[in-house]
């Protein structure tokens, strides 16, 4: 049996546990060295490993996991990061006048794939002791595409354009105006267009470090695609846009196309990938441990056995549950008591204001907020939690806690981090279970918040929100860098938690999925983006998802299969017909 090791060297610590999975390893116990220690880290030898799983079980850090690789799985591994270490077994097919969408969990190697494609991680064929050749790459990938795309790539003769996915990391990177670094690249002579079309027009000559996520997201997408290339990478784009922009930006993309040119599209939003996507490439495997990419599917297709959990053609189960999306409009869990009373505020700044209507926040009662970037949703979050003062009525809520869009990064393990924020509460049964267990946060509790991804840092700050003695909970963006299943997961914990603790939440995010599993009502803000956002009222959350989709022109429609919203294609015979009936969202 073909199987894999890992060690979590940031997690192992021989001096804590005295060295405890060399001494209950079977094999050691036979007097060989399976495991051993290797600069004060344990080390597994894969060979010698018959996989019984006595060590992973027993580590009290929970470093160590040794997996069977799937039986059907004949290739050899395309690149390993070290010994014991995440193996990436293939990668996507990259395809002329094709937009190919990848999706797939957290830290199974969508980025790394990309990183090999584009150049910038130069793949080690699994001998991460000794470094191969251009040659031996072309020569072990000659009979199949990759053969003949890694020749150009080494040899020059391929052009890329890559949009990374840690965007924040640009400003690090470059300095100056918007519009001086875009003037740079504008190879195709689209620069004038894009402008206009993601609506960067007021703050082109801002500094890079200046802008919002939102912002810098589109202007990170605009100067790939000004660039001439062959094939154009993009990760995670639709990460902090509000729906208006992914929808631009997926139309955007999808116009590279047009040029001869290849796509590939990484997104965890499931009505982004559907929209821009021809064919989607599913990765499975295990996170962190190792990633296998499957074959190109129909959009349709590819996406629902991402959620069975089941590859059909390949005859693979990479996931023993589906991802389900439940019909989350029948049934009240929120009472008529109410908590807080939000006064009518205002608030005004040199260009922009922002106007709110009284409203009342229920026990129980999750409200989420829907609206274009840039029309106050974070500066109502802000004015609830006390961080900013309206101009007119004052807030005084005790006891709120509030996850903000930017994610709290300290140089702490999140175990003390955790521990900090729920006191008392960390070591009950409850909190294991409904907070940690449900966030998938135990296997990094030992880590150093400063060493987690974009993901798991995500999800250490939201159990962070729903620690201690809080009566109101108010997150920004809380789905942003988080996979699909971990979005839905997110989701029935927040849930779960305002119910249980009788309290209120606010909740602002623009993944439509992620808001129709997770919200009692809704709150649509309306204005002119950047200048003006005017609240009316609290809405059901059917009438407030009609209402935000029919401001944004765009009609959705649910799978029959597995129920999730899907995006209608503009003029389509469902579109025409929800239209018709002012159903924009069915």
């Amino acid at each position: 049996m073909n199987r894999i090791a890992i060690i979590r060297k940031d997690k192992c610590n021989l001096k804590k546990c005295n060295f405890l999975c060399a001494s209950i390893c079977p094999i050691n116990r036979a007097e060989k060295d399976c495991i051993t220690e290797v600069n004060g880290k344990a080390r597994i030898d894969e060979v010698l490993c018959t996989g019984c799983g006595i060590c992973t079980k027993r580590c009290p850090f929970s470093a160590i996991s040794v997996l069977n690789l799937p039986e059907e799985l004949k290739s050899d591994p395309i690149h390993r990061y070290g010994d014991n270490e995440f193996e990436l077994f293939s990668l996507p097919i990259v395809k002329k006048n094709t937009v190919i969408g990848i999706i797939g969990r957290n830290g199974i190697g969508k980025s790394t794939a990309l990183g090999i494609l584009a150049g910038n991680l130069k793949p080690n064929l699994g001998d991460y002791k000794n470094p191969v050749s251009d040659e031996q790459i072309i020569q072990k990938y000659s009979t199949s595409w990759m053969g003949d795309y890694f020749s150009r790539l080494f040899n020059k003769k391929i052009k890329i354009s890559y949009k990374p996915q840690r965007i924040e990391l640009l400003s690090e990177i470059y300095s100056g105006k918007v519009i001086d670094l875009l003037k740079k690249n504008d190879d195709r002579k689209i620069l004038d267009k894009l402008i206009r079309e993601l609506d960067i027009e007021n703050i082109k000559d801002r500094e890079l470090k200046d802008l919002s996520g939102g912002e810098l997201q589109r202007v990170a997408i605009i100067a790939a695609i000004i660039k001439k290339a062959d094939v154009y990478y993009f990760d995670e784009p639709s990460s902090f846009l509000d729906i208006t922009y992914r929808i631009k930006i997926a139309k955007v993309i999808r116009e590279i196309i047009e040029e001869e040119s290849a796509v590939v599209v990484v997104e965890h939003d499931l009505a982004t990938l559907d929209y821009i996507s021809d064919e989607i490439q599913i990765v499975y495997g295990e996170p962190s441990c190792f990633g296998i990419f499957s074959q190109s599917k129909s959009v349709r297709r590819g996406i629902n056995e991402y959620l069975e959990g089941k590859l059909d053609s390949e005859n693979i189960r990479f996931r023993n549950y589906p991802i389900k999306f439940f019909d989350s409009s029948t049934g009240k869990t929120f009472s008529e008591e109410i908590l807080f009373e939000i006064p009518s505020l205002e608030k005004k700044f040199d260009k922009f204001s922002l106007n709110v209507n009284a409203l009342n926040l229920r026990k129980g009662e999750v409200l989420c907020i829907m609206g274009a970037n840039g029309l106050g949703k974070t500066t109502f979050l802000n004015i609830v939690s006390g961080n900013i003062k309206s101009d007119t009525n004052e807030i005084d809520i005790k006891e709120v806690s509030y996850k903000k869009q930017s994610l709290e990064v300290i140089d702490k393990k999140v175990i003390d981090f955790l521990k900090e924020k729920a006191g008392s509460e960390f070591s009950s049964g409850w909190y294991k279970q409904n907070i940690l267990e449900k966030l998938n946060i135990q296997s990094i509790l030992m880590s150093n918040m400063k060493e987690l991804s974009g993901g798991e840092l995500q999800k250490v700050n939201i159990a962070a929100n729903l620690s201690g003695d809080t009566k109101l909970v108010l997150m920004d963006e809380p789905s942003a860098f988080i996979d699909v299943e971990d979005r839905l997961n997110v989701a029935e914990v927040i849930k779960e938690f305002v119910i249980k603790k009788e309290i209120s939440a606010v909740v602002v995010d623009h993944d439509i999925q992620f808001i129709d599993h997770l919200a009692d009502s809704m709150l649509v803000f309306e204005g002119t983006p950047g200048k003006k956002g005017i609240v009316n009222e609290v809405l059901p959350k059917k009438a407030g998802m009609n209402k935000i989709l029919k401001m944004l022109d765009l009609t959705y429609r649910k799978d029959p299969i597995n129920n999730r919203p899907r995006i209608n294609k503009l003029g389509s015979q469902l579109d025409r017909e929800q239209r018709k009936k002012g159903v924009y969202y069915s």
